[in-house]
């Protein structure tokens, strides 16, 4: 252990608990905002467009999420990995060249994406579910993967514990399109100027964080001799490693939804795409407080690491396990009997078809809210490469098995399966961390 480590304060599990759920509920006010604001300029595109052309505008949306999410490197996490030790003890020359190295990586991974998307855009266009019309329009929407796949900003807002600053991304993203949308619904706007809108809500967003991180860089006198045509090399072994492993890793666990929605609506058509979309955009949102716990999460746990306190880890991760599976089942509850009424309301009549689907989709969000401390435990363990491994598996089956299933028993289908692949992930990371417990304790 490092000097630096053993002259701060160790805080107790539960002292560190508490400041989770502090930083969390930062989190928390922002985000329940961007809850409501996120399903009114949903609900305002749904009556503006109806069912099939919200249909098309979640579709391309989620191609281009699915292509961010591909591309991007979750630089956060390695802002988060390797720049914890140089901040805390003041080796600013390091620390910068962690952010030059995340910073290039956001840059190479959003030219990466933008070229794929344009290019599947308009050769693919009728496979992924819109027509030769709308093709151009999702080529152009895929400019936005530049701003999606940007997240060493994120990194260091995380890193210099700024989650009030992070509180406010996500409800300005959504502002911009509940305004938008509303001007687009009085005008009775087409498609492409709904894709505007949407696209205008993730630049505002990235810009909120690019300004804020810079800003707080420079108030901490991080930005001392601070060239972008310093080095960007990274001396600590394996970063590549790290970051091939949380690129593939977030990829198959947060593209898996934008994915599901493309095989959803190129199966069956872009009316169940939307009510797909609805169903999960809800069920997302009502798990959301809780899962505001892992990005509160993932910066103590990998101070905990650096100063060698697993025992701490483990039992911090008991805590929140226990928290999260109370209120994830009260929440599934909830959903069953309230589902449809909400949908009616909310979105009109022609969406409360999705409650069925919403019911699986709030299951396998529970799942994952009792699993949730459990990756990202294993990933500050070292196991980053092992987490890639148990999603590949279960994505992989989940891809082949849902055209059968989907064409057999129709939407309900997708959703049991989710529910299932969300316990088989919760399995294999339950395994890997028990395995790793014994050889750390050697």
């Amino acid at each position: 252990m490092n000097l630096a480590a053993e002259a701060r304060p160790q805080a107790s599990a539960g002292v560190i608990f508490r400041r989770i759920l502090a930083n969390a509920s930062k989190l928390l006010g922002g985000r329940a905002v961007n809850a409501v604001l996120s399903l009114a300029y949903t609900a305002v595109a749904a009556r503006a467009l109806g069912v099939a052309g919200l249909g098309v505008l979640v579709m391309i949306h989620a191609f281009a999420q699915l292509l961010g999410d591909v591309v991007k490197f979750q630089s956060w996490q390695t802002v988060l990995q390797y720049g914890a030790e140089p901040l805390a003890e003041g080796r600013t020359d390091e620390l910068q060249r962690v952010v030059r190295f995340t910073v290039l990586l956001d840059l190479v991974s959003g030219l990466i994406g933008i070229a794929i998307g344009v290019v599947a855009a308009l050769a693919f266009g009728s496979k992924l579910g819109w027509g030769a019309a709308q093709a151009p329009m999702a080529a152009a929407y895929a400019l936005s993967v530049m701003f999606i796949t940007a997240a060493a900003p994120l990194g260091v807002l995380r890193l210099l514990d700024r989650f009030d600053v992070l509180a406010g991304q996500a409800a300005v993203t959504s502002l911009v399109r509940l305004v938008g949308c509303a001007l687009g619904y009085v005008l009775h706007a087409d498609l492409g100027f709904f894709l505007v809108v949407w696209a205008l809500g993730t630049v505002a967003g990235f810009v909120l964080l690019a300004l804020a991180a810079w800003r707080e860089l420079g108030r901490r006198g991080l930005l001392q001799g601070f060239s972008w045509r310093g080095s960007a090399r990274i001396e600590a072994p394996g970063v590549w490693r790290f970051a091939w492993a949380t690129n593939l890793n977030a990829t198959l666990g947060v593209a898996f939804t934008h994915l599901v929605t493309l095989m959803v609506g190129g199966l069956l058509g872009p009316a169940d795409a939307a009510l797909w979309r609805i169903g999960r955009q809800v069920a997302d949102a009502i798990a959301k407080p809780v899962r505001l716990l892992i990005p509160a999460l993932y910066p103590e746990l990998v101070r905990l690491r650096a100063e060698k306190r697993e025992k701490t880890m483990w039992r911090l991760t008991g805590r929140i396990t226990l928290a999260a599976s109370g209120v994830g089942l009260l929440l599934l509850v909830i959903s069953s009997f309230a589902g449809a009424p909400l949908l009616r309301l909310v979105m009109g009549a022609g969406f409360a078809a999705a409650a069925g689907i919403m019911t699986w989709q709030v299951a396998a969000a529970v799942v994952n809210l009792v699993s949730l401390p459990l990756e990202p435990m294993v990933i500050s363990l070292g196991h980053a490469g092992a987490t890639v491994r148990v999603r590949v598996v279960v994505a992989v089956a989940y891809a082949a098995a849902l055209p059968w299933l989907v064409g057999r028993f129709g939407l309900e289908a997708a959703g049991a399966a989710l529910v299932a692949a969300s316990v088989a992930i919760a399995l294999g990371m339950l395994g890997l961390l028990l395995r790793s417990r014994p050889q750390k304790a050697a």
